[in-house]
Order: C-alpha cells, then sequence, then structure tokens
C-alpha cells in the first residue's frame, strides 16, 4: 500500500507547488487521478499523454515552467524523462513498479511492497485528499476495481447511482453509473479542442446529477459530447460482437479513421464473454493498438513473449494489458500470442 507517511508527502508537495503541471494516462483513471487532485489544489494545468513519457515530452513539459510535476498512471516512463527535468516530479501509479533513482524523483506505488496490491491511481488520489469521492470511483470502478473500503459509504451518499456492486462490469455496463464512467471516457476522446473543452468543462463539476439530469449547462455540455460518442462506440461495439470464434480467442480489428474504443470495447466483451480472451486493435499508421484481456490467463508474460523479435511494446496488469506492433508484424504476433494461449491452457 501507499502508507500514510507517504501520502502526506503527497499533500505537502501539492500544497507549495504554485504551479503544478498534471500529466495523467489518458484513461478514466488518469482522468479522474487528476481531477480528484486539481480540485484539491486548484491550480495548474492538466495534460492527457498517450504513450511512454520520452526525452521528447520532457521538452515540452520544460517550457510549461512548472514547479512541480505530478504524473499519474502511467506505467512506462524513460529515465531520460526524469534526468531532463530538473523540477520535483510525484509520480504516483500502480503497475508493475519501476527503478528510477534521482532526487528530484518522488515515486509512490502500491505494488512496490505488494505486487498483489494494484488498487488504481484515483483510489490513491482519494486517500491525498478524501474529497470528490464520485469522481475518483469512476476511475476506480472503471479500471476494473470496487473498492470494499469506500462502496457501502459511496451508495450512502449517492443513492440509486449503484444498486449492485457484485462485479464492475455490471457497473460499468448495466447500470446509470456505467453511463457516468462512459461519459468521463468519452470525453478523451474525438476532436482534440473538444476532449480539452470537455476535460476543463469536467474540473468545474460539482455532481454527478449535473452530467446525468443535465442540470447545468456544464452538465449539459458534457452530456452532448458523451451522447455523440456513445453513437460511435455502440457501432463499432456491435462490429465487434459479430466475430464468431469457436477457439479462445476473440480479435477484432478496425481502422484508425474510426474513434478509439479498443479498451472500452475489450471490457465489455470480456464482461459479455468471460470464457474468451479478447483482443481489440486498432490499426492506425503503420501498427496496431490493441487492448488485450483475459478472465484467468495472465497476459503480460505470454504479450513479452510474443513480441520478441518483433517491433512493439506492452504490458499492464495481468488480465487486462495494452500493446503495439508493426501492422505487418501483426499476423506474426496473434500466431505466437495464440500458440502460448494453448500452452498455458494445457497447465
Amino acid at each position: 500500500m501507499i502508507t500514510e507517511t507517504e501520502l502526506q508527502e503527497i499533500r505537502n508537495l501539492l500544497n507549495k507547488a504554485e504551479n503544478p503541471l498534471f500529466l495523467f494516462d489518458d484513461d478514466q483513471d488518469g482522468l479522474c487521478s487528476f481531477l480528484v487532485l486539481w480540485k484539491y489544489t486548484q491550480k495548474g494545468k492538466g495534460m492527457p499523454i498517450k504513450g511512454q513519457l520520452n526525452e521528447a515530452i520532457a521538452e515540452k513539459v520544460i517550457r510549461e515552467n512548472a514547479d512541480l510535476i505530478i504524473i499519474l498512471d502511467k506505467a512506462v516512463i524513460e529515465e531520460d524523462f526524469v534526468m531532463a527535468i530538473k523540477t520535483p516530479i510525484i509520480h504516483i501509479d500502480h503497475h508493475f513498479p519501476l527503478i528510477i533513482k534521482s532526487p528530484h524523483y518522488h515515486y509512490y506505488n502500491p505494488r512496490k511492497e505488494n505486487d498483489e496490491d494494484n488498487r488504481p491511481t484515483s483510489y490513491w488520489a482519494y486517500q491525498v485528499t478524501k474529497k470528490d469521492m464520485w469522481i475518483a470511483m469512476i476511475g476506480i470502478i472503471g479500471d476494473w476495481y470496487i473498492p470494499p473500503d469506500l462502496i457501502e459509504d459511496f451508495q450512502k451518499q449517492y443513492p440509486g447511482l449503484i444498486l449492485e456492486a457484485k462485479h464492475p462490469g455490471q457497473i460499468m455496463f448495466d447500470t446509470n453509473f456505467g453511463i457516468l464512467i462512459r461519459s468521463f471516457i468519452f470525453s478523451l476522446k474525438g476532436k482534440s479542442q473538444d476532449s480539452k473543452q470537455c476535460i476543463k468543462v469536467l474540473t468545474r463539476i460539482e455532481s454527478p446529477w449535473e452530467i446525468l439530469k443535465q442540470e447545468t449547462a456544464r452538465g449539459k455540455f458534457v452530456w452532448k459530447h458523451f451522447s455523440e460518442m456513445e453513437k460511435k462506440y455502440q457501432k463499432t461495439l456491435e462490429e465487434a460482437k459479430k466475430v464468431k470464434t469457436k477457439n479462445k480467442i476473440l480479435l477484432y480489428t478496425y481502422p484508425s479513421s474510426q474513434d478509439s474504443f479498443t479498451s472500452l470495447i475489450s471490457n465489455e466483451i470480456i464482461y459479455r464473454r468471460p470464457e474468451k480472451i479478447v483482443i481489440i486493435g486498432r490499426i492506425k499508421d503503420d501498427k496496431v493498438v490493441m487492448s488485450l484481456r483475459s478472465t484467468k490467463i495472465k497476459l503480460p508474460d505470454i504479450i513479452k513473449k510474443s513480441l520478441e523479435g518483433l517491433t512493439g511494446y506492452g504490458g499492464g496488469h495481468d488480465l487486462a494489458c495494452g500493446a503495439n506492433v508493426l501492422n505487418e508484424e501483426f499476423g506474426i504476433f496473434i500466431a505466437k500470442f495464440k500458440k502460448l494461449v494453448a500452452e498455458a491452457n494445457k497447465k
């Protein structure tokens, strides 16, 4: 776990900062972590980050003249990124622990002490602030985790949003709270300018009902964007659901001309089809960007071995990963992946 002493260290650094810069993963966990911490400080700006943090991104960060960098939910950071930045850095994550040593780099990850403790970054953001539980819960449940220490209190504070809490997929795809989760996810989708505006509006939203009941102009703005993206999502989802396969793996790819829904689609299909291993890929430029899901077979080692000798990278949690590989090597990756899954099934 992240200790109370470490949580206080984070609070102290946040409280001292006058111009913090939040770099967060472009998913619901990263976004909600940013929103919870930004609402606590009411200072600085946020920047969603796709892919790895590297030296090229460091140059952009330096130009922001921030006095504190807060990295949220980013699994992979190149050491060159840390060394290029002289500003103090807070990095809160819950993926496989990194080993980067620098006096200005402060790393917080529950898995450093207990590899089984992978509670989402938004859970720890809430532990820092103890405010805006509903936003934190969007990130937590959206990251496929139901916190036993928070769920009952949340249901009391926000009656009717989550009637049952047996499975994250049930909440995400069969309840009103799932609509709220998707509205946050979709705030990161679409045209860049629209996404920036959605994120800015979300920093001003005070209650879930603003969105679900469109009680304010802010809520109506987020709902309008959600409605437009939901239509696109459902169309792509329906195409993925048409895939018929007799083997263990359900594979669906779609072109980059469509918005990226790989993570959300893979989550919904694994919830509906838990007997499968799901691979949803989006063909983008010269590579295929994938979200992979499983309910039993652990994925990181299989992905790593499938990528050996190929151009790409991947990783994540035991049962939920991301990966990418060159389009021309995608067939090789899938063939190796299928073989390794078959071997794992025999064990």
